[in-house]
């Protein structure tokens, strides 16, 4: 290891190598950089969708840090006399009055509000994307089940953050959000009102909600969320990046590029590919016009009032729920609200917990490194596409009342459409997915066995026209065949060799069942053997 004082013919190192070089006796950078800098990563675009969550989310925490530097998060009353004219003489909180401020009077203020609340929606879109492609690929079996709670739990984190950000300028529209989430408080039995009391600091809306608000939002969530997000990609570097099948790829080695200097150099030009995009919307898309809608008052509503696109769900569950209500000992118990949002986390933990579950039910304990191709896991398919369904469902109950307005419909049709589809549409999806996935496994076993389809019509010497099909190429035959079909569990023998009888509990039996809607019969369709391919490549019955 060279040093700061070794001459190299006769000149001192340079500057940049002499720093290394002392960083490297104190930090042991050589030996980290020669391990990690060299990391293959796979190149396929679907791995640049968690690369949008995370430059977005960088994105947030820029502009954010600029934007605290004008906010000022109080609810004391103060009356306007700033350069917007038609609120002028107006009262309002001091949040309101300072997020008109950093719309009119900060230089690029109002760009960096609108590139902030941009790069929040497009960071959990990308997140749920990410996720989507992660859940039909199989990507989070083991050993990157811990991985997918962690990316769960930050698509959840950030949904409450967005939520508390949105809230912060005290405008009608966020002041109605938050009226919806004190609702939703006191629909708790017993401790509702308390847990209510706590959060505002007495009555609502008090004087200290924006402030809790703030700081939850500025630093409590995003610290989470920054040490999530360091766990995460730890834990990519450490069980190494998973990849689609095709030749030469393994459970046991990565094809791709190496992180120094091509990974770096395509993931640094695309985060500014990034920042421009969204810096771009932001120019051209006003979002949250706060001057349009007016500061908070309790009695007031909004008209309109639609939360952002990751609070649907809850929101479509709340307003297609009937108005149910039960008189208990003196007390009421508001179950309108109560269940949805009972409902709502439930839904959350069955996708955060069904990695483990689908690992108990098919048996499968392996490292899994290859991915997926989604029509060859069908019931897995079918599954995302029925939660994916119900929730866009629910999210068109939760903006019933715009659905109305803009198509004309009767708000009373949309809510009984909403209440039937988010039982029945899922079932309808799962099944239509299902029967998809199946008819593209035929087409590949098809496309193994004839080959490609040419366009040539060819006419046989006793009249008879077929068409010409070209043989696949190796390497798009390893990829329809080199898949995995796992066989259904089995109870096995009830009575063992020494003519005892086997106790089998209810969990054994409902785990054979369920393995059976896994990978039993009219699950997946057999694929194409080595000697189905030779008889039929050897002359009998290949055109």
């Amino acid at each position: 290891m060279s040093t700061n004082e070794t001459p190299r013919r006769g000149k001192p190192a340079p500057r940049g190598e002499r720093v290394a070089d002392w960083m490297d006796g104190r930090l042991g950078i050589y030996g980290a950089a020669k391990a990690n800098l060299r990391k293959v990563f796979p190149d396929h675009w679907s791995f640049m969708l968690g690369e949008v969550a995370l430059y977005s989310f960088i994105i947030i925490i820029l502009t954010g840090v600029y934007l605290t530097l004008f906010f000022h998060p109080s609810m004391e009353e103060v009356v306007y006399h700033g350069p917007y004219v038609p609120m002028q003489g107006m009262r309002m909180s001091e949040a309101f009055a300072s997020t008109l401020d950093i719309s009119f009077e900060v230089r690029g203020g109002l760009l960096i509000r609108q590139i902030h609340h941009w790069a929040a929606l497009i960071f959990l879109g990308a997140m749920l994307v990410h996720m989507m492609r992660v859940f039909f690929t199989g990507a989070f079996r083991k050993p990157r089940e811990i991985n997918w709670l962690f990316g769960f739990l930050l698509f959840v984190l950030g949904m409450f953050t967005g939520f508390t950000g949105y809230s912060l300028p005290d405008d009608l529209l966020s002041g109605t959000g938050i009226r919806f989430i004190q609702g939703v408080f006191l629909s708790i039995p017993l401790v509702g009102t308390y847990i209510s009391m706590f959060v505002f600091g007495g009555e609502f809306p008090g004087m200290d909600v924006i402030p809790r608000l703030y700081s939850v939002h500025i630093l409590l969530l995003p610290g989470i969320m920054l040490g999530l997000v360091v766990a995460h990609l730890i834990l990519v570097f450490y069980h190494k990046h998973t990849q689609f099948p095709g030749p030469g790829r393994t459970e046991k080695n990565v094809v791709g590029m190496p992180l120094m200097p091509v990974y770096m150099a395509k993931a640094g030009g695309f985060f500014f590919l990034v920042f421009g995009v969204i810096a771009f919307i932001s120019a051209i898309a006003t979002i949250n016009p706060i001057w349009a809608i007016g500061p908070y008052r309790p009695d007031q509503v909004s008209t309109g009032a639609q939360p952002d696109w990751y609070m649907g769900f809850a929101e479509g569950l709340v307003r297609v729920m009937p108005g149910w209500e039960i008189n208990l000992w003196g007390h009421t118990l508001v179950l309108g609200v109560f269940i949805p949002i009972v409902l709502f986390p439930l839904v959350l933990v069955a996708i955060a917990v069904y990695p483990f579950i689908e690992s108990w039910v098919t048996g499968d304990k392996r490292e899994h490194h290859l991915l997926d191709r989604p029509r060859n896991a069908p019931t897995r398919t079918a599954f995302g596409v029925a939660w994916l369904t119900a929730y866009l469902i629910m999210l068109i109950g939760g903006g019933n009342d715009l659905w109305a307005t803009h198509f004309h419909l009767s708000i009373n049709a949309i809510t009984w459409f909403v209440r039937i589809g988010f039982f029945v549409g899922p079932v309808l999806a799962f099944i239509a997915t299902k029967r998809i996935c199946l008819g593209l496994q035929r087409r590949d076993r098809d496309k193994v066995l004839h080959g490609r389809e040419t366009g040539i019509i060819k006419r046989l010497p006793h009249g008879e026209f077929i068409e010409v099909h070209e043989p696949l190429p190796q390497d798009q035959l390893h990829t329809l065949t080199s898949h995995e079909q796992p066989q259904p569990l089995e109870l096995g023998p009830e009575v063992d060799e020494n003519g005892v009888r086997r106790k089998v509990t209810r969990g054994q039996k409902l785990r054979v069942k369920l393995s059976k809607g896994f990978y039993g019969d009219g699950t997946q369709i057999p694929k194409a053997t080595a000697e189905e391919y030779q008889e039929i490549t050897s002359g009998h019955g290949h055109h």
